[in-house]
Order: C-alpha cells, then structure tokens, then sequence
C-alpha cells in the first residue's frame, strides 16, 4: 500500500483546545495537498474553514470529547455545523448511558442525530477504553439500527485508543454497510496499514500526514 492509497483513508485531525487559526490553515492546507478523506476540527473552525476552502470535506465533532450533552444539544449543534459547511459528523454517545443499561435512550439519541444529519455522513464514537466486550457488541447493533454510516472507536482523548480487537470485534457485529473509523493510537505506518487491513475506512489521526510525508506535524 503507497502512502497516497494510505492518504485517502485518513481524517487529518486537529482537535486541541487551544488550536490556532495558523494551525487550522495548515492542517487544511497539508489536507488539500495530499488528498486525505478530509479534515476534522472542531465546531467553532467548521464555518472559517468552509469560506476559506471551498474544496474541503470538512468533519467535525459532536458532544466531545465526553458525550453528556444532552441529546437535544447535540442535535442542534449538529444542525448548525451542517450549515457552517460540515459534510460529516462524528457524535460521541452518551457513554453514562451505557453504563446504566440505557440502550432504548443511546438508540434515540443516535437516530436523532441521524435524523438532524439528513444525508450527512454520520459516524458514532463509542469510546471503546470503557466498554466491555458485551456492551461493545450491544452497540454495533444499536448503531446498525439507529442508521449511522460508521461506527467509531475512541475520541482520542480517553484512556486509550483504537485497539486492533476492537476493530476484528466491530467488524463481526456491525450491519451491512455500516463502516469502521478508528481514531487514537495509530501512530506508526504500519499501525496505518495494519488497522486498514483490518477493516478500517477512516482512521482520525493528527499525525499521519507527517509521518507519511515528512512534514511538520500539527499534533495533540
């Protein structure tokens, strides 16, 4: 696999608090250059970002990094990020709402969102570091049904990230055409291939288009 192929699976990723806008016009510009399946940034930079580059698939991220906004919240800002110019949502799921055996409400709160995305691509970020195997499971079906486009494992700011038997799991238990995104922890080239050869369509990561090509990295 050549480092372009690799490129075409990747959501260049800048999502610290405290980025810049010089930040931001980097990671958009590396994007733009090296042809990765898009940006993803956060909220406040969607708008910016869609005036400034027009060519740009911009992802941003929902109810993150802990995902216990309420849903009503979280559908609203992704409307709103949808009109700014976000072409794809990563929403976190109220992960408390798991732990209480609440799957009737993580349901609701994921087809609601769907539903604020219209044909948005929509992908869901469990956060796997606090899932056991079971509820990992329980929500490949939930997010099958619900309607999303991908499942995704991890924000990238708990206390882990994407893990390779996470993935294999994932893929056992999702729907067809439901999609995996992995997101932290991927760090090395062969991390890259491995996690694609896995079953990966996307991989979230700020580090890839340096390690692939060199450059500075924007990074978190």
């Amino acid at each position: 696999m050549t480092n372009e192929e690799i490129l075409k699976f990747i959501d260049h990723t800048l999502l610290k608090a405290v980025s810049t806008w010089k930040e931001i016009e980097q990671l958009c510009e590396e994007a733009i250059k090296y042809g990765t399946a898009s940006v993803c940034v956060p909220p406040s930079y969607v708008g910016p970002i869609h005036e400034a580059y027009r060519e740009l698939n911009i992802c941003t991220v929902i109810g993150f990094p802990l995902g216990y906004s309420v849903n009503t919240v979280k559908a609203l800002e992704a409307e709103k990020a949808i009109a700014s110019g976000a072409r794809e949502i990563d929403m976190v799921i109220n992960i408390t709402d798991v732990k209480n055996g609440n799957f009737d409400r993580v349901f609701r709160e994921i087809a609601l969102l769907r539903k604020a995305c219209g044909e948005k691509i929509l992908k869901v970020i469990i956060e796997t570091c606090y899932l056991s195997e079971d509820e990992k499971i329980r929500l490949c079906g939930i997010v099958t049904e619900a309607g999303a486009d991908y499942i995704k494992t991890s924000t990238g700011f708990g206390t882990a990230g994407a893990l390779l038997e996470d993935i294999y799991l994932l893929k056992k238990h999702i729907g067809e055409g439901v999609k995996i995104k992995a997101a932290g922890g991927v760090k090395t080239r062969e991390d890259l291939v491995r996690f694609i050869n896995a079953g990966c369509q996307r991989i979230g990561t700020s580090s890839a288009v340096a390690l692939l090509t060199g450059k500075d990295a924007t990074g978190y």
